[in-house]
């Protein structure tokens, strides 16, 4: 249970701001949700304290004054129950957390793998400018036409890995499509870094970046360093062995409902660099129909 120890907040309007969303989500949920026969002269819109304290395994009186805004300790796994019987899903369960002032584990079982189709419409209208979907560590969560023909080299298809940080590391510098990797690499680890404080310890980012580093003296080297930044705007150089190289700038575009996720398109600094995108791009159609 708890700890009903005073604590001090940082933000003052968490706590009226915490007891306000779990009344809201308290309200809404019926005792046919949870199981629970619905009674007789119930004026409680949803469920009572008494039977969210019963379903998630706590005290009355720790709940009450939990939704009530007292300034008390709360455990994640306290939290992650009240979150199961008031069905949260991943965003309210996030919420929760941070108005409790409580360090928020994200759902480690639900990674994001893919994108809708809305997301995807978005970025296939951007063609001819190259654009892509990544999170947080780099995972390629979808592309367009334009973005795949830069990085269509057959010794980037062989390593299999839809990441591309594993791409630009682990293909010879010959094939990689990034030039000046010196200058590059090293803010595309930094970036990583600042994505990573969010998820420490968890498998699937350790596991990444414990493989990166093995593959890559490069990356081991500079992880190590512990250098951040957050995404921006940055001026890249592509190279592509049928066309030569391409001057384009790049942005990245937060998207609502997908958390540490981004779109980044690249859009072409100069004509030549216009002129070698639509012949790769006619390559492509030649090739394709």
């Amino acid at each position: 249970m708890g700890d009903v120890t005073t604590v001090a907040t940082p933000n003052g309007r968490r706590r009226p701001e915490l007891a306000a969303f779990l009344r809201g989500r308290r309200a809404r949920v019926t005792p046919a949700d949870v199981g629970m026969p619905p009674g007789i002269r119930r004026r409680t819109p949803g469920l009572r304290r008494e039977e969210v304290a019963q379903l998630s395994g706590v005290g009355v009186t720790w709940y009450t004054w939990l939704e009530q805004g007292r300034p008390i300790n709360a455990s994640p796994q306290v939290l992650d129950a009240v979150a199961r019987t008031l069905r949260l899903d991943q965003p309210e369960r996030e919420h929760l957390y941070h108005l409790a002032d409580v360090p928020c584990e994200p759902d480690r079982e639900a990674p994001v793998l893919d994108v809708g189709p809305e997301i995807q419409g978005i970025i296939d209208a951007l063609d001819p400018h190259p654009a892509v979907v990544y999170n947080g560590r780099y995972d390629i969560l979808a592309t367009n036409p334009a973005y795949r023909d830069l990085f269509d080299i057959p010794e980037i298809r062989a390593t299999g890995v839809r990441n591309v940080l594993w791409t630009l590391f682990t293909v010879s510098e010959t094939n990689c499509p990034v030039l000046f990797r010196d200058k590059e690499l090293p803010v595309m680890v930094a970036t990583l870094r600042s994505e990573y404080g969010r998820h420490v310890g968890e498998p699937a980012w350790e596991s990444f970046i414990t493989r990166l580093s093995r593959a890559s003296s490069d990356f081991a080297e500079l992880w190590q360093n512990g250098d951040v930044v957050p995404p921006g705007p940055r001026v890249k150089t592509f190279r592509h062995p049928a066309v030569g190289e391409m001057r384009m700038t790049s942005v990245s575009l937060s998207i609502n409902g997908m958390p540490e996720s981004r779109i980044v398109t690249y859009t072409s600094n100069d004509e030549e660099s216009r002129a070698r995108l639509a012949k790769l791009r006619a390559l492509r159609e030649k090739i394709w129909g």
